[in-house]
């Protein structure tokens, strides 16, 4: 069956369908990842988007409930070069297609991705129809073009948690890997309780936080200031999430309200947050970043990082009060990839350090985030 996939500008891409049948519509984006489609799937940051993977084949070791970054696919369309015939994996439970079905995502194959990327890149992030419909050219593109993008929306509110909650309360989900033979390895015990704010988090980011040492409430994103701290956190953690930071003035003035009250570390969405409760705004990127090799320079130490990142906004550092230190860059185009308060014990950065599909080069975040929350508490017991 045929898949047509129209952009906003007039260009489209013929390949075939795979999936589910049907249409969707929303902003046109591409991930430069070899692996790690299912998670790119399933992370609630891709609200209102269809993903163009860059690798050329995508689905040869299938997908599995264990790889899902949450309950559930959040793409509106998938799009790539080659669909695998055969999921290669002793883990797989399904066939890509099979799951693309299940969850009613339509996809197509058989697109040029590396026309499409290099259009996105020349042209910038637009809305798109991927479509499986008998419609006209002229139809699909005026769909687009109709439809929603990111710009303006508010994504977050659809993917956050409906009420707070304690993240594996039994230890039973948030262990690494070890091997087959050896099976999940040991957790240590837990040092900090924190809140964790859910504006769409990914559950790899939740085993992260437990892997190292945390006990974390989540709480869902309109939680206010005064709610947080009547549970006694030592800390506050502010994640990943879709959408546009511009309109999220209740994420704003909750961040404004714990500014002093609590050390606080925040990603992705987190970090675009609080660039508004300092006082600061953001921008929409041309194309956005998003995949596994971004190389970040941590302007303290000299240091490089590669980085896993997916975001389409970016904070702009001319309007950050002097109190902003920004910490790191991008070194592909200079954006805002790091910031710390002066005075106060928050930072944050704009990429993802649990990394997942990605490399491990941030890890060290969250034991800086320990080590932040101790020399707050002996601070302040002083």
């Amino acid at each position: 069956m045929r898949a047509l996939l129209a952009l906003e500008d007039g260009r489209i891409f013929e390949g075939e369908s795979f999936g589910a049948v049907g249409n969707c519509v929303g902003e046109i984006c591409f991930n430069t990842s070899m692996t790690g489609y299912q998670e790119v799937l399933t992370d609630p940051s891709y609200r209102g988007q269809i993903v163009a993977m860059t690798y050329p084949l995508i689905g040869n070791y299938g997908t599995n409930e264990a790889d899902a970054e949450s309950r559930s696919p959040h793409v509106r369309g998938f799009v790539i070069e080659e669909l695998s015939e055969v999921a290669s994996s002793w883990r797989a439970e399904s066939s890509l297609d099979e799951y693309l079905r299940r969850w009613n995502i339509p996809g197509a194959q058989g697109i040029d991705t590396r026309a499409l990327t290099r259009h996105l890149r020349t042209r910038g992030a637009m809305k798109a129809c991927l479509t499986t419909e008998a419609i006209s050219i002229e139809e699909a593109i005026r769909r687009a073009r109709e439809g929603e993008g990111v710009a303006g929306m508010d994504y977050v509110r659809e993917v956050t948690a409906p009420a707070a909650y304690q993240w594996d309360p039994g230890d039973t989900s948030s262990a690494a890997w070890a091997t087959a033979s050896v099976g999940r390895g040991q957790l240590p015990p837990i040092r900090h309780r924190i809140v964790a704010y859910d504006y769409g988090i990914k559950e790899n980011i939740l085993r992260r936080l437990r892997q190292n040492g945390f006990g974390v409430t989540v709480v869902p994103a309109t939680a206010t200031a005064a709610e947080v701290l009547a549970l006694k956190p030592e800390a506050v953690f502010l994640s990943n999430g879709p959408g546009d930071p511009s309109v999220l003035d209740y994420a704003h003035e909750a961040m404004r309200g714990l500014m002093g009250r609590t050390p606080i570390f925040g990603i992705c969405l987190g970090h675009q947050v609080l660039g508004f409760a300092f006082g600061g705004r953001t921008f929409k990127l041309k194309f956005g970043h998003r995949g596994g090799n971004q190389p970040v320079k941590d302007l303290t130490t000299g240091k490089v990082a590669i980085t896993s990142q997916n975001h389409g906004f970016a904070v702009d550092p001319e309007t950050l009060p002097n109190e902003i230190e920004v910490t790191h860059v991008n070194l592909n185009d200079g954006t805002v990839e790091g910031m710390r308060h002066r005075e106060l014990p928050i930072f944050s950065v704009q990429y993802h350090p649990e990394a997942a599909p990605g490399p491990h080069d941030a890890g060290y975040f969250f034991a800086d985030f320990a080590r932040l929350i101790e020399k707050h508490s002996a601070k302040t017991n002083d």
